[in-house]
């Protein structure tokens, strides 16, 4: 199972712009199809709080853009970006649509960045949520989550999910924590880890990159350095259930 994960320097407020730059940034990386494509919170406006303006109706041009190219590429594809629900509140949401076009999952943030006042612009989401690529149970997960690992294990006790994907606009100046985050949530859940993060800068913060792949037993598999680039890896799904049946730690896993 293929896995790809892009990191550029996000345009501010520039959706067109930013479309052009994920589409010659797929061209590159040439995925094969069903692989699983991750792009980084907010891909197409930056991590704006200016929420009146970038949130989105659903049905609007980043859900389109996002359907229409995994369609077009016969991928399933994750992106992140602010929608506006039914109760006309903005959430910061992950977006998951199928090879065929079609929505499988939309997981709103559930700890929106205090530091930055995201609170004061985005509603939380209130749980996590899982989809299927393929044969794997896949749950996503948005920047700030990362450092709530509770919520990671919501997800297990209920789901088991074998790949958790966090989208982020995680800054250069706290970049030292990204890793062994991304590590612990792999080891403690047995699970793969995909965290696709910007590079570049926006009007409030450096972002360097550093999106990676990571195996259960916390190994990175690939490593995006701090350019704008794409990282692969293919995952061993039986390998991975191999290891959760030798080491059943999850089975004491319990809920609330």
């Amino acid at each position: 199972m293929n896995v790809i994960a892009l990191q550029f320097d996000i345009a501010w407020e520039d959706k067109p712009s930013n479309f052009a730059k994920v589409r010659s940034l797929l061209a590159q990386a040439a995925p094969a199809r069903d692989s699983l494509v991750v792009l980084p919170e907010m891909f197409a406006t930056g991590f704006s709080m200016n929420a009146d303006a970038i949130a989105e109706e659903y049905g609007g041009p980043t859900e389109r853009f996002l359907a229409d190219t995994a369609k077009e590429l016969g991928v399933y594809l994750v992106g992140g970006a602010a929608m506006r629900g039914r109760d006309r509140r903005a959430r910061n949401k992950a977006l998951v649509f199928s090879p065929a076009g079609e929505p499988l999952a939309f997981y709103a943030k559930m700890h929106p960045f205090t530091l930055g006042g995201e609170g004061e612009h985005y509603a939380a989401g209130q749980q996590p949520v899982v989809f299927r690529w393929g044969d794997c149970t896949v749950s996503p997960f948005i920047c700030y989550d990362l450092r709530f690992p509770e919520i990671f294990r919501e997800a297990v006790a209920t789901h088991r999910p074998e790949l958790f994907v966090v989208i982020a606009s995680w800054p250069e100046k706290r970049i030292s924590h990204w890793r062994p985050l991304l590590q612990a949530r792999a080891i403690e859940n047995q699970a793969y880890v995909v965290g696709a993060n910007r590079v570049g800068r926006d009007p409030y913060y450096a972002y360097a990159g550093r999106s990676l792949i990571i195996d259960p037993q916390g190994e990175i598999l690939a490593d995006a350095g701090n350019t704008e680039s794409f990282v692969h890896a293919q995952l061993d799904l039986a390998g991975l259930r191999k290891y959760r049946e030798g080491l059943p730690f999850l089975a004491d896993v319990k809920r609330r």
